[in-house]
């Protein structure tokens, strides 16, 4: 029995992915706001729902203007299964922003750091294998340590993670 085999660009090319149905996490936020208002500016045929929890970090006045029929608002926590239970179903993607941030106050208390990030992010994960969504995870080149503004070297893909706070 002779054995096919094919290149990942051949299997990559052949199948291109449109989402039609996506959640944005932390869509209020500043980056996730950004990514919203593109997608929905250059995107009109996808329908956005932006899960946020609207603390420090979320405002809804960062997606104000876009249009309800496009762009839905779902206030509530990444950490709530029951809620990613209701709202997960539907959707061919999940594009995950929702973080604490401000990472210097996860020095002195590192605790929803933890809770958001690593839990929250659990509970996305878990949803999007249960319901076959796919997942987007972005994140912040703080994973990867301190590095100078004018450091002549870069982070890579490559480059070893060397976090310096719970962040």
């Amino acid at each position: 029995m002779a054995m096919q085999s094919c290149r990942y660009s051949e299997i990559v090319s052949s199948e291109i992915f449109k989402p039609r149905n996506i959640i944005v996490t932390g869509g209020c936020g500043f980056i996730g706001a950004n990514f919203v208002r593109y997608v929905a500016h250059s995107h009109p045929d996808v329908h956005i729902t932006v899960l946020d929890k609207l603390t420090y970090a979320g405002n809804p006045q960062n997606i104000a203007g876009l249009p309800q029929s496009q762009v839905e608002l779902v206030q509530g926590d990444i950490c709530d299964a029951a809620l990613l239970e209701r709202i997960v179903p539907g959707h061919d993607s999940i594009v995950h922003f929702a973080a604490e941030s401000h990472n210097d106050n996860s020095i002195a208390n590192p605790e929803p750091f933890i809770t958001t990030n690593v839990e929250g992010t659990f509970h996305l994960l878990e949803a999007a294998r249960k319901h076959d969504v796919r997942f987007h995870h972005i994140s912040t080149d703080e994973v990867y340590g301190d590095l100078a503004l004018d450091d002549p070297c870069k982070f890579t893909e490559s480059t070893p993670y060397k976090p310096s706070s719970p962040y």
